[in-house]
């Protein structure tokens, strides 16, 4: 079977003066699934959304929208795509009402066909109760929950959420995930950008981590995960036993492993899927060190994270000791 892309990027670059802020982003993401954008501050992410939303132009390569050149045909991919960025963009003197119906006439939705769609979009999205009361009244979560909804306005093909939970308590973060996941049933594609690697976990058929620009992973989250093997961590029960279990840990896996002072831990990567944790527990009673607690488990998204940026990141500085500069200020 043919795999449809309903974004599609090769070699994507973008230049400030002597900055590269993007440097030949690879991007494929199949229709109606939900892509995670993932990479640090500065990484490029949102300059590849403003790019992919025709914001902005890139200065090389190529980009293709739901079927539509960014560059070639800027009008028909917004007419494809809808966008929330990582301010709510709603008029807080308006009511959510008549927020969703002014973006239905902007967006060509007259009379009686944009009430229908404002009022459909307010009862999916559990804001009909508040529909009449200006937004400036609203919580975040709720305006954020309306930002979402008038991004829908236009039933687009692609829908692009630049962190779209940032600074939600968790109810209401939750309140946007499952609308997210909805709208990926129905067929929509989502292309997400996010600082909350649960999200990405949670929503995420793929994920692309983009660091300095590039692509440095792709893959589902269960698969990126299987490319760094397992983490153990042990909790030791006096601070000073907290070298003795690194050196441990350090000769049984090869790895680098990380200590927590306050919580009494260390943790490390395990690479040798033979290891098991009543190895650890013996090599560690051997060497005299006694422990409160002992997992083996797979690592979570935060940790492969940091693992692939932190690698690349070492890569780039051992290659030029003097790394460009990142003049995005990207989210």
């Amino acid at each position: 079977m043919t795999t449809t892309y309903a974004v599609l990027s090769e070699g994507l670059e973008k230049h400030y003066g002597e900055v590269r802020a993007l440097r030949g982003l690879d991007l494929a993401v199949p229709e109606g699934s939900v892509c995670g954008l993932l990479g640090p501050n500065g990484a490029g992410k949102t300059t590849a959304v403003r790019i992919l939303t025709t914001l902005t132009a890139p200065t090389a390569g190529r980009a293709l929208v739901a079927g539509q050149d960014v560059t070639g045909d800027p009008a028909a991919v917004r007419r494809a795509i809808g966008v929330t960025g990582q301010y709510a963009s709603v008029d807080g003197d308006l009511t959510g009402r008549e927020n969703l119906r002014l973006f239905a006439r902007l967006a060509g939705l007259r009379g009686r066909a944009g009430r229908e769609r404002a009022d459909g979009l307010l009862e999916r999205f559990g804001l009909a109760e508040a529909a009449d009361r200006v937004a400036s009244t609203w919580s975040g979560g709720t305006k954020r929950r309306l930002d979402l909804a008038a991004g829908l306005i236009t039933r687009p093909r692609v829908l692009f959420l630049d962190e779209p939970t940032t600074g939600l308590d968790p109810a209401a973060r939750a309140h946007i995930w499952t609308a997210v996941r909805e709208l990926a049933d129905e067929g929509t594609t989502v292309l997400l950008t996010t600082q909350y690697l649960e999200e990405a976990d949670r929503l995420a058929d793929d994920v692309v981590v983009v660091d300095r620009g590039r692509a440095v992973a792709t893959g589902a989250p269960a698969a990126l995960k299987a490319r760094i093997g397992s983490y153990a961590e042990v909790t030791v029960a006096r601070e000073p036993d907290l070298a003795g279990a690194a050196a441990v840990l350090d000769r049984l896996t090869g790895g680098l492993p990380a200590l927590d002072a306050e919580r009494l831990t260390v943790g490390v990567t395990v690479l040798d899927p033979g290891l098991t944790l009543p190895r650890v527990i013996r090599a560690l009673d051997s060497a005299g060190i006694p422990v409160t607690d002992a997992s083996l488990r797979p690592p979570t998204l935060d940790e492969v994270f940091l693992r692939l940026t932190r690698t690349t990141a070492t890569t780039a500085t051992t290659a030029n000791s003097t790394p460009t500069p990142q003049k995005e200020n990207a989210a």
